[in-house]
């Protein structure tokens, strides 16, 4: 079956494809995708999501590394493999075409778009 919202957007990309791409480095490309689609909603959602989602793995991995080893060891052995799992699946639910809300950031992306 193929992917949902194939449609195009204004930056020329399925709308799936954007939506996934928004989440490829992280909160820097949802910035860019929130500046460039204005009118997509999917790909907007995905892109605030993604740029709250990240943000907030950042200030997390900034207030354990105050932390001075203990810190350092949930940020490398928790933090990081959750947020590689975080974004792989994000992209993928978003390249399937699925508004996939994450728990806190999912429902304030949705309501800011």
């Amino acid at each position: 079956m193929p992917p949902g919202h194939t449609e195009k957007t204004s930056t020329g990309f399925d709308a799936n494809v954007a939506a996934a791409l928004s989440y490829l480095v992280g909160f820097v490309t949802g910035i860019i995708f929130l500046l460039v689609e204005k009118e997509n909603r999917f790909v907007r959602f995905h892109a605030m999501q993604s740029t709250l989602l990240f943000v907030g793995l950042v200030l997390i991995n900034v207030v354990l590394n105050v932390i001075p080893l203990l810190g350092f060891l949930v940020s490398l052995f928790l933090l990081l493999p959750l947020s590689a799992v975080l974004w792989l699946l994000m992209m993928f639910k978003a390249y399937q075409g699925e508004e996939f809300k994450l728990p806190l950031v999912g429902q304030m992306a949705a309501d800011r778009t």
